[in-house]
């Protein structure tokens, strides 16, 4: 670093957090980390080359091929899940049918780490939902309305003496709570 380059801001590491962190917060982002490892390990393991000094061991297997696809798309819907959380639904049971597909057709899902990362990442996908936007707060010393009660809305007009059932069944026509259609 020169004299003549900026120095950085002193608060551009914690501003540059928040906008993380709140742009973190509008969308199902452990989710999504969840299903992108789920993901990773399904496809990595098929792949893998095992080096005990100079003995190699390649895990070669015929799902190779299935855990690759499965692996790939299970990476697709954890970066969708970030990008567009609006189909967080679609993209969350899509990443538990495919975690558990991958459980007979590669390597037992991941060796069952990257399944169980895939389907709690799905599940939590699928229950996400966004937080209600605040509602501005009254100052804290704000009086209330003159009389010192708030607001209440006027009771409805009820007579005395007039039924206030209005659906026609009634025990007296018979009915007895049963519509006459069956």
């Amino acid at each position: 670093m020169s004299a003549e380059t900026p120095a950085a801001d002193p608060g551009q590491f914690t501003r540059r957090r928040q906008q993380f962190r709140a742009w973190r917060g509008t969308r199902p982002f452990w989710a999504g980390v969840l299903v992108i490892f789920g993901g990773f390990l399904i496809l990595y393991f098929p792949y893998a080359h095992l080096q005990l000094g100079h003995l190699s061991m390649t895990m070669g297997t015929p799902g190779g091929s299935s855990s690759l696809i499965i692996g790939v798309l299970l990476i697709v819907l954890g970066i969708t899940l970030w990008v567009q959380q609006h189909i967080r639904v679609f993209a969350g049971i899509a990443a538990i049918l495919l975690a558990l597909v991958s459980i007979p057709l590669s390597n037992i899902g991941g060796f069952i780490v990257g399944f169980l990362s895939a389907l709690i990442g799905g599940a939590m996908a699928v229950a996400w939902a966004p937080g209600a936007t605040p509602q501005p707060q009254p100052p804290a010393g704000a009086a209330p309305a003159a009389g010192g009660a708030p607001d209440t809305a006027p009771l409805p007009d009820q007579r005395m003496g007039e039924p206030t059932d209005l659906s026609g069944t009634s025990p007296a026509n018979g009915a007895n709570g049963r519509h006459s259609a069956g």
